[in-house]
């Protein structure tokens, strides 16, 4: 490609960044009283909120539906040419509406907009056009307005749907902390994300147990304790006596730190040469809080107790990774 080719298609890109980053600028000025009233609403809605659009807008009244959604307000998208078939029996009188036209005048959905008004649901409007018709027939009118598209036609819906794109995210932002939404109600919703795993994903979930757990008695010998350490291939045991209570641990890192003395496998006893203090976390302890430890402690598993300190389970670094914890 010519270098001058190039530096155009720079300078264009630039000019659509540029563009719509003005355009996303001027809506600080836009959370006005309006703003307020259409939070209100919908903070008192005792159903959910019903997002619509057409074309581009529809595509963004989808996003911003589902972001409600994740933020602890129920919502969901509904195509206003198939609400006109039969999709408006979705809407319900506890509901709180809210529209994106850029022009106001979207044909699809000022055919609805009589049932909807029929309802008595507060009708939210999102319009780049103040006057139009969904403006003066709204609850609430929030101006999107831009004052030019990045497209250099000025037909293609890109600054406009940006700065809806963007109020929308206000707004559910806005619910999300009026309703103290936590990080825990985030992971609640979002079981299989990240954010998710870490913090609903409990040690037990993921923890060995029964017999696939590594354990001696204390009365077994070096050679039993190696021969388990084998055997559930975790580099390690626990030493435990007859009521399960956890008397020590024995790893790898012992082992290699006794190889010096020349023991006896065979005669030796496990409670000779284990480590009487091991780290250990609880059974309802989250899962990154065993990752915690095991970085602190620089290890690479714990042992799961419960209240009684009685062995419940073992966690393994490998766990935590097959589980995306870490």
């Amino acid at each position: 490609m010519l270098i001058k080719e190039a530096d155009k298609l720079r300078a264009l890109g630039l000019a659509v960044i540029q563009t719509e980053s003005q355009a996303v600028a001027t809506l600080a000025e836009r959370i006005d009283d309006a703003f307020v009233q259409a939070c209100e609403y919908m903070l008192k809605c005792e159903g959910r909120i019903v997002v619509i659009g057409m074309g581009k807008s529809g595509h963004i009244g989808s996003k911003i539906a589902a972001t409600l959604a994740s933020t602890g307000n129920p919502a969901f998208f509904v195509h206003p040419g198939e609400a006109s078939h039969g999709d408006l029996g979705m809407i319900t009188t506890k509901d709180v509406v809210l529209a994106l036209s850029n022009s106001g005048e979207t044909v699809e959905i000022l055919t609805i907009l009589p049932l909807i008004k029929r309802l008595s649901v507060p009708l939210i409007a999102l319009t780049g056009n103040k006057i139009s018709t969904l403006a003066q027939m709204a609850t609430v009118n929030i101006d999107v307005s831009v004052e030019k598209e990045a497209c250099p036609l000025g037909l293609a819906p890109t600054s406009s749907t940006t700065a809806s794109l963007v109020m929308g995210d206000a707004l559910a932002i806005a619910l999300l902390e009026a309703k103290g939404f936590s990080a825990e109600d985030f992971a609640l919703s979002h079981p299989g994300g990240s954010l998710g795993r870490r913090l609903l994903l409990l040690s037990r979930d993921i923890m060995h147990t029964g017999n696939e757990m590594p354990t001696v008695p204390i009365t077994a010998t070096l050679r039993d304790a190696l021969l388990e350490m084998t055997r559930k291939s975790l580099g390690m045991t626990v030493v435990v006596d007859h009521g399960l209570h956890i008397a020590g641990i024995f790893t790898d890192g012992d082992l290699r730190r006794i190889l010096d003395k020349k023991v006896d496998i065979h005669s030796t006893m496990i409670i000779d040469v284990m480590t009487t203090a091991c780290q250990t976390v609880s059974t309802e302890a989250l899962a990154v809080e065993a990752l915690s430890v095991m970085q602190d402690s620089k290890i690479t598993v714990v042992v799961v107790v419960d209240a009684k300190y009685t062995l419940k389970g073992v966690l393994h670094m490998h766990d935590l990774l097959r589980a995306r914890v870490v």
